[in-house]
């Protein structure tokens, strides 16, 4: 009996997802996730909730008592960040250095704002005197940066950007989405007033969740702008003094008194998300931050060799490399898509094309979250040696796989099991 296609039960195949993102979830945020189902007001629900904002307070370094989550994509977490700073007529400088930023200036001026853009070549960051000369000039409201920009695979330095925009009474907006958990990020110390992620890179869970941090600076802002939905007013409410949130679902005011001892109702929290998102900031708790952000510099090395021995050029000012991500020029004897096409049917690995003016000259090969881990490493390296030669490509060095790996043991005290996952030691 045939059966229809559309009442077959889904069985993906199975994929090491080694691209810019998303990538493997670990094992244990998946079984996070078939927890069973609890009521939004639950008390074992709301105490869920207390817990990931206080995890997540440690994955973002900082204090911030709003720190929660956005019901949404990455994106999500970003709209929701800058339509809640930002009133029709503000001015928005946003420095661009890759494809993410110019996706700030696209919700920015849906937003309304009179959005000033910057711009560096792909590859390429800005320095703390060229963004102080850019406030100085523009004096905008807010300032929308990327920390890691994976088009680029370039990481941009903040820790004086923030200080600069507190200096000037300018409110700073972080999307970290590519770069939280796999390179530094100290949201208290550099002074950011809001940083959104995402769960589907270095957090190692998928695609759904926004966290998300507010200064008190920030969140006095937003609040001026609280204007609650008709019919779930509290008694002696007063409206914010500003103008109403453009968005409702997005409106930060709200969701904020959402996730406040007051529970005031906004939308129905994603109960199996809210799992997702607090085992991912638990494993990283678990296991320390210092050895989460150690394990990603140490595998980005690894990768880094194994590439260099197969005489590929990497792409972009290696100073500013983000650590999870690498840019590799494709050589021109081969395509590049086929290439990537040979490696994800013959080996079920998947690494990155790119965007813009990249598109078509590099590849882009992560080892983050979960994938950050020596097997996954060694696995992309030898299937790209293999397709690369398959299309013709000779290679002048040495086994990449053992360049890689050599990274590996010069980095152990002595050999060690391989680790199957990144998981916490145990004694």
């Amino acid at each position: 009996m045939k059966i229809d296609p559309l009442l077959k039960q889904i069985n993906p195949p199975p994929r090491l997802m080694m691209g810019p993102g998303p990538v493997n979830a670990d094992p244990r945020v998946q079984r996070a996730m078939s927890a069973d189902l609890l009521g939004q007001y639950d008390p074992a629900m709301t105490e869920y909730m207390n817990e990931l904002m206080a995890l997540y307070r440690v994955v973002f370094q900082t204090s911030n008592h709003w720190t929660f989550v956005i019901d949404g994509t990455s994106r999500a977490a970003i709209e929701s960040s800058l339509v809640s700073l930002i009133e029709p007529g503000d001015k928005v400088l946003v420095p661009v250095f890759g494809r993410f930023g110019h996706l700030l200036t696209e919700i920015a001026s849906r937003c309304g704002a009179e959005v000033i853009s910057i711009s560096k070549e792909w590859g390429q960051v800005f320095s703390p005197e060229e963004i102080a000369e850019a406030l100085d000039k523009y004096q905008p409201k807010v300032l929308a940066i990327c920390q890691g920009d994976t088009s680029t695979t370039m990481n941009q330095p903040l820790e004086a950007i923030g200080k600069l925009c507190a200096e000037r009474g300018v409110l700073s907006y972080v999307d970290a989405t590519a770069s939280i958990g796999g390179n530094e990020l100290l949201i208290g110390d550099w002074e950011i007033d809001i940083c959104t992620a995402g769960l589907q890179k270095c957090l190692g869970g998928p695609s759904g969740s926004g966290p998300i941090t507010i200064s008190d600076k920030a969140a006095e802002h937003i609040q001026n702008r609280w204007h609650v939905e008709k019919g779930i007013e509290p008694a002696g409410f007063v409206p914010g003094k500003l103008s109403r949130i453009q968005s409702n679902y997005f409106d930060l005011a709200m969701v904020m008194a959402y996730w406040s001892p007051q529970r005031l109702n906004h939308h129905t929290e994603a109960t199996s998300m809210l799992y997702c998102a607090r085992e991912c900031a638990r494993c990283i708790v678990e296991e320390g931050l210092e050895n989460v952000l150690a394990r990603h510099t140490l595998g980005s090395k690894a990768m880094v060799a194994g590439l260099q021995v197969m005489g590929l050029k990497l792409f972009g000012n290696l100073d500013y490399k983000m650590s999870n991500v690498t840019g590799v020029y494709i050589p021109e004897v081969v395509d590049g898509e086929a290439v990537r096409r040979d490696m994800l049917h013959y080996f079920g690995v998947e690494i990155g094309t790119s965007f813009g003016p990249l598109h078509g000259k590099i590849w882009r090969i992560g080892a983050m979250g979960y994938n950050a881990r020596k097997d996954a490493i060694l696995r992309t390296l030898n299937a790209l040696s293999s397709c690369l030669r398959l299309h013709g490509y000779k290679a002048p060095g040495d086994d990449p796989a053992l360049a890689a790996l050599e990274i590996f043991k010069q980095a152990e005290a002595a050999p060690a099991e391989i680790e199957i996952s990144p998981v916490s030691k145990t004694s």
